[in-house]
């Protein structure tokens, strides 16, 4: 006699899109820092981080998600995308032929922000069994190293990748 199963998909099924999110943001820190390079504009905004960790805590609750995993997660996103832009600006710093040469409009570039985070906190909303499996940092290695491979990440983008990834896996 055969059963039908209701199992949930794997914890790599789960945690995969974690990763290439986290990838998805960290293009847009290229983005950023174009957009800030040679202004006054600062890496460190803690008014727009702010902003952000506000909205990612209420998008959290509207769904039924931990709000305080949410923010705690996003909190190293934040840090990862900041990570790529202080190794850009030491790129650009050393190597002024490597700087941008256009300034990509920032409110356009947080448009893109915005909807990546609406899905991560979508993808971490639906992941709290694998982010807390004792099993979870090998998984999520495995799904970030497939995401360095598919988006061809570069040195610092990986570091930074590992960076956004800290604090997906419970503690």
């Amino acid at each position: 006699m055969a059963y039908a199963t209701t199992a949930s998909p794997g914890p790599y099924v789960r945690l995969r899109p974690l990763a290439d999110l986290s990838a998805q943001r960290l293009a847009t820190a290229d983005l950023v820092a174009a957009a800030k390079y040679g202004t006054d504009s600062p890496i460190d905004d803690p008014a727009r981080e702010r902003q952000v960790l506000d909205a990612v805590a209420d998008q959290a609750r509207e769904i039924g998600a931990d709000p305080a995993v949410t923010v705690r997660i996003f909190r190293d996103q934040i840090e990862a995308n900041k990570v790529v832009q202080r190794g850009l600006f030491r790129r650009w710093d050393a190597d002024p032929s490597q700087a941008p040469t256009h300034r990509p409009d920032l409110a356009e570039v947080r448009k893109e922000i915005n909807r990546v985070n609406g899905e991560l906190v979508r993808g971490i909303a639906a992941s709290p069994e694998a982010r807390t499996a004792p099993y979870c940092g090998g998984v999520l290695t495995a799904a970030a190293a497939q995401v360095r491979h598919e988006h061809r990440l570069d040195a610092l983008h990986s570091v930074a990748l590992g960076r956004a990834l800290r604090s997906v896996c419970a503690d």
